[in-house]
């Protein structure tokens, strides 16, 4: 599965500043697993990480389609545009030990 880097508004740039993931490991250790939810062509997988006390669960968003629900971005022919975003399930933000 693909993960661009993406901007704002998708990709690694999006999780990474606003949902605190910085860590590659986070996102494909919930996209090892089989999908948890899907919408038509929106994939859910879901993760958990968790320290020495601490557990988190994650959720990634997979577009597995040439284009975005909302037809803003285009992969290109033959491409998936791949993960859109991943965050740590009831917070704003993931904890920074996530990212350890």
């Amino acid at each position: 599965m693909p993960t661009r880097y993406g901007n704002g508004d998708l990709g690694r740039n999006h999780f990474s500043g606003k949902h605190n993931i910085k860590k590659c490991r986070v996102v494909d250790a919930a996209l090892a697993g089989k999908v948890d939810k899907k919408s038509g062509e929106r994939l859910e997988y879901y993760g958990v990480a968790r320290n020495q006390t601490k557990l988190v669960n994650i959720v990634v968003i997979v577009q597995y389609s040439r284009r975005t629900a909302d037809g803003e971005y285009e992969a290109g022919k033959g491409k998936k545009i791949g993960v859109i975003t991943a965050y740590c399930k009831g917070m704003n933000k993931c904890p920074n030990w996530i990212n350890e």
